[in-house]
């Protein structure tokens, strides 16, 4: 049997106290990795530490606020090293497009944009110089097809695929892969308020959801929002020794599409 082996490595997941981020710190520590934990609030990601070792994974607290270049160095200084980096930080929400400001559009791009930059362009050189290294960006379908009704959310996913890809080239022959994952429509705390946003509140929650992939993203052959778990586990195996010929990718765990939508 060929196991996912972090052993030895030390990973930093951004936006890791809960949803995505923490399915994915859970699932590397399970692998092997000593993983830290990452959000703005030290309090919070003080709670995420101890509820997380108590599945029995190696963590640790790396709170900062990324969307700031301040908040990186702060925690670059405590961690000035990873072998893995895992660029989870996102927000996202619905909104007109037409009344989507110049604050929101800058405020989507510190957040979700520029903090992976920061801290690829931070750490890529130290995994160069060992040469091993893994990157990983979390992308969105809503990269490719744009939703109406967040358009600044796409726009910056659809930016961080272009990060990647050249990033990887950067890398290119030094034995570190940076690669993008495009999740789907992932079943979070999150994801669940902004469902309410678009189907009848007064729904049960499995209608609403069945609502919501219907009337909003079509296109899924899932039929149904995903589980971080089912993330975190295409990251673990891009994380490992396992996916050392995959780079500049854009892998998908998005529910599939119809084919008229995406290729």
């Amino acid at each position: 049997m060929i196991a996912i082996d972090l052993d030895g490595r030390t990973a930093l997941v951004t936006g890791s106290t809960q949803g995505i981020g923490e399915a994915i710190a859970k699932t590397l520590a399970l692998a092997g990795a000593r993983v830290g934990v990452n959000g703005r609030s030290p309090e919070r990601v003080d709670e995420a530490v101890v509820r997380l070792s108590a599945t029995g994974g190696d963590f640790f607290a790396a709170p900062g606020d990324l969307a700031t270049a301040d908040g990186a160095a702060t925690l670059v200084e405590s961690l000035p090293a990873v072998d893995v980096l895992v660029n989870n930080l996102g927000i996202f929400g619905a909104q007109p497009a037409l009344e989507i400001t110049d604050d929101d559009w800058r405020r989507y791009w510190e957040v979700n944009v520029l903090s992976a930059v920061r801290l690829i362009r931070t750490y890529l050189p130290g995994m160069t110089d060992r040469g091993w290294g893994r990157v990983l960006t979390i992308a969105s379908d809503s990269a490719i097809v744009i939703p109406e009704e967040m358009i600044h959310y796409g726009t910056s996913k659809t930016a961080l695929l272009a990060v990647s890809r050249g990033f990887a080239k950067a890398a290119a022959g030094t034995g570190v892969t940076v690669n993008a994952v495009i999740a789907g429509p992932t079943h979070t705390g999150g994801v669940e308020d902004f469902v309410y946003q678009l189907v009848d509140r007064d729904l049960p929650w499995d209608e609403a959801q069945r609502e919501f992939m219907r009337l909003h993203r079509p296109q899924s052959l899932l039929h149904r929002l995903i589980e971080p778990e089912e993330i975190a586990n295409l990251v673990a195996y891009l994380s490992s020794p396992l996916a050392s010929a995959t780079t500049g990718a854009a892998v998908r765990v998005d529910g599939g599409y119809v084919d008229s939508i995406i290729p």
